[in-house]
């Protein structure tokens, strides 16, 4: 959904704004966005695309893993994952303007180490409120050094009674350093992925 000034953004806008209420609305949401969350466009096309299928173009990632078992821990993990756990406890998360995800929040997280860490902004696309499924997902905003979506949630599987956490993404570089890095920063994805995983793992 990159808006670029000067090349077809006005479409691009109305495309990307159509992906991500279709997504909310899927994910039982009205697909509205407070108008003050949305006055910055995001650094991609695909707004909402983790809800489906990833596009062409980016580097994809999906991992899945069971925690646990049972209603109550899927939604003790639901509830972990709104309040930005994942995220808090992996030692990334820098702050957020509301206290649990939703569509529109503005959050940053820190990326790196001491004074080379940089301050990545990402705006909230949907919440995931569905029987079996918690979750949200966020896309990066101009000054993140990576191009894409993420997806953080949970799903409950009636047929075993398990309950798996879920970190998917789609995502290219933004930045030099970014494309320079390749596939260093590919591992440090996944590597961020199990700590997410970590932080919501029942004690």
């Amino acid at each position: 959904m990159a808006i670029v000034p000067g090349f077809d953004g006005i479409r691009r806008r109305t495309d990307a704004h159509a992906v991500a209420v279709a997504a909310r609305r899927r994910a039982g949401h009205d697909g509205r966005m407070p108008d003050h969350q949305n006055t910055t466009p995001f650094t991609y096309r695909e707004v909402g695309a983790t809800c489906a299928e990833s596009p062409p173009g980016y580097h994809h990632f999906r991992l899945r893993s069971r925690v646990g078992s049972g209603r109550v821990l899927f939604d003790s993990v639901g509830d972990r994952i709104l309040t930005y756990r994942m995220q808090r406890g992996s030692g990334i998360f820098h702050r957020a303007d509301t206290p649990t995800a939703e569509p529109g929040t503005h959050l940053t997280v820190r990326l790196g180490l001491g004074p080379l860490a940089i301050t990545a902004p990402c705006r909230v696309v949907y919440v995931l409120n569905e029987l079996n499924r918690r979750g949200f997902a966020y896309g990066t905003l101009p000054g993140h050094p990576e191009s894409g979506e993420e997806l953080f949630a949970v799903e409950y599987d009636a047929d075993d009674d398990g309950v798996y956490v879920v970190v998917a993404a789609f995502s290219r570089p933004a930045t030099w350093y970014t494309r320079l890095g390749g596939p260093v920063v590919r591992q440090i994805q996944k590597l961020m992925a199990r700590r997410y995983i970590a932080a919501v793992r029942p004690r």
